[in-house]
């Protein structure tokens, strides 16, 4: 995929305003259709409890690779003709450690589900977006995402910088772990938590290849990005600017004792350029999303 050809980044919005189909319609026209990862096993578990009427999310389960891990999650919550309109839908519980299988094999099939309906039948560009300071699900959401041939992951809401080593060991078909961020306490004897998945426990027989997706960061400063750019083992492929007039994510500057590096963007496009590496693909290239130019501003 040549990401120097893509002039319009579609906007990763959870939940599931993003939805594959506003993503196909983007990637038709020939930009970057990015579909929400955010709470998506939620969204694909009830939508199979409500009878999955128009049958998309069965036919795309067929197509996952891990047949196993598609055929006890279509077991667990789909109701031919849908549950009863009086009866609750299942409690999926709260994402905690340790996490269980069952969960982990739904978070693998929702994004293998989402993904792969945003691609279905054209070889238009696909992105998903996450939230780094929702990590517990991250690795099985990439996984399922991976399998279904994503191009390309975006991640915001924080500084991933664990992600690109992440997507080149679940690529190669390695055992892949992030670093939860729990607050220690002392008194509560809380230890760093390790999360991991290796892809192995859940192949039927031989894991499928891999592709490595395109790692682009969502960041709303320099400062952030000069972050991953030091942080992240594995290279940052591109970033998305998110400037306060993107609007829902940072407000806009205020308070006398902020210094002026730490309000300001950079918006010359000149300056996004030397924030970023190649990564062997070419010319650098970056993006900003809905961020005026403005001549008045400084450069780093």
């Amino acid at each position: 995929m040549d990401l120097n050809r893509i002039r319009i980044i579609q906007g990763g919005m959870g939940i599931h305003m993003s939805s594959w189909k506003l993503a196909k319609a983007v990637s038709l026209k020939g930009q970057l259709g990015v579909v929400s990862g955010t709470a998506i096993d939620a969204v694909v578990a009830r939508k199979l409890q409500l009878g999955d009427p128009d049958g998309n999310i069965r036919r795309a389960l067929e197509h996952c690779p891990l047949k196993g891990v598609a055929q006890r999650v279509k077991e667990r919550f789909f109701v031919e003709g849908g549950k009863d309109p009086g009866a609750p839908f299942k409690d999926l519980g709260s994402w905690s450690l340790p996490m269980t299988r069952s969960r982990i094999e739904l978070m693998i099939a929702a994004n293998f589900v989402e993904v792969y309906l945003a691609r279905e039948g054209h070889d238009g560009p696909i992105g998903i977006n996450y939230l780094e300071k929702i990590q517990l699900p991250a690795l099985p959401s990439l996984f399922g995402a991976m399998l279904a041939g994503v191009h390309v992951v975006l991640m915001g809401a924080g500084v991933p910088a664990a992600i690109p080593e992440i997507l080149d060991l679940l690529a190669d078909g390695k055992e892949a772990s992030m670093v939860i961020g729990i607050e220690a306490n002392a008194a509560l004897d809380v230890p760093a938590a390790i999360v991991r998945l290796d892809p192995s426990e859940y192949a039927d027989g031989v894991l499928p290849v891999l592709q490595r997706p395109r790692f682009i960061g969502i960041v709303s400063s320099d400062t952030i990005a000069r972050s991953l750019e030091k942080r992240a083992p594995g290279g940052v492929d591109g970033y998305v600017i998110e400037h306060h007039t993107a609007g829902g994510h940072n407000a806009p500057p205020e308070g006398i004792g902020r210094s002026r590096r730490t309000q300001r963007l950079p918006t010359d496009p000149r300056t996004i350029l030397t924030l970023r590496r190649s990564g062997g693909s070419g010319n650098p290239i970056g993006w900003v999303e809905d961020m005026p130019l403005r001549k008045d501003w400084p450069s780093p």
